[in-house]
């Protein structure tokens, strides 16, 4: 491993500080090779930072890597401790997370609540399908517990539509989505928030995620309805099973870092 990569993960107090030559090092296709023995966490200003053999690592965009729940520390401590000779970025989504909240998240809160928030207009779990039966009913059976909570829980009350019909959505109930979204105060339960949204394409489903309601396997279930019954008629596919383990994978990891930011 070079000292150029090592001070991205390590800081180098006398450097200055170069995102853009971490995002090159972080492209290139060879695997660094694992330069520390040990990982664990230290307290300080910014919370608990995580260390490598003793050093503060830090964020591609030079940032520590603190966050300020303890269990999330340790948690990125455990996934640092466990790469082998080399450091896989693809067996890392707690870092990569973090360091997403970090260096783009925190800076960036509204654009990111803005963008959460859009979602409520075309979510997921609004749009049903007219046939056949089965699908029909899988689909109320997963979604519609998600409206009844978001109703109950948050004030906001959805209108469904059949097919691809785009409908609009209550004014009140967009805002009263927003308004949840806001409440999230720590950036990496943002960050976790938007990934679950995005890896799903419902921003209620990972609220109630956020919140509980769902567990991370029962959400990721809930979004995959269409997909499971597919399945079910046509057979299954390796390669979408492999690509969809991934994200369900990503999906867990992003629930993982929203839950122990709270």
């Amino acid at each position: 491993m070079t000292n150029d990569v090592t001070r991205d993960w390590l800081g180098d107090p006398e450097g200055t500080p170069d995102p853009v030559r971490a995002a090159r090092q972080s492209a290139k296709p060879a695997l660094p090779k694992r330069f520390y023995k040990e990982a664990g966490i230290a307290s300080s200003e910014d919370g608990y930072r995580l260390v490598l053999d003793g050093r503060p690592a830090r964020t591609p965009a030079r940032r520590y890597l603190a966050v300020p729940q303890a269990a999330l520390a340790e948690a990125l401590a455990e996934e640092w401790g466990a790469q082998d000779e080399f450091i896989d970025p693809a067996r890392m989504p707690l870092t990569r997370l973090v360091n997403s909240a970090l260096d783009g998240v925190a800076e960036r809160r509204e654009a990111v609540v803005d963008d959460l928030a859009a979602y409520a207009g075309t979510d997921l779990v609004v749009y049903r399908a007219g046939d056949p039966a089965r699908l029909v009913a899988a689909q109320a059976a997963s979604w519609d517990p998600v409206l009844d909570w978001a109703r109950e829980s948050l004030g906001a009350r959805f209108i469904l539509s059949e097919g691809v019909m785009h409908v609009t959505q209550p004014a009140e109930s967009l805002a009263a989505i927003r308004r949840a979204i806001e409440a999230v105060g720590s950036p990496t339960a943002l960050a976790g928030l938007h990934s679950m949204t995005t890896l799903t394409g419902s921003v209620l489903i990972a609220l109630a995620v956020l919140h509980g309601r769902l567990t991370p396997r029962e959400g990721w279930s809930a979004a995959h309805v269409d997909e499971t019954f597919q399945a079910e008629v046509w057979g299954r596919d390796a390669e979408a099973d492999e690509r969809l383990a991934r994200r369900q994978a990503e999906f867990e990891a992003a629930a993982r870092v929203a839950a122990l930011s709270q």
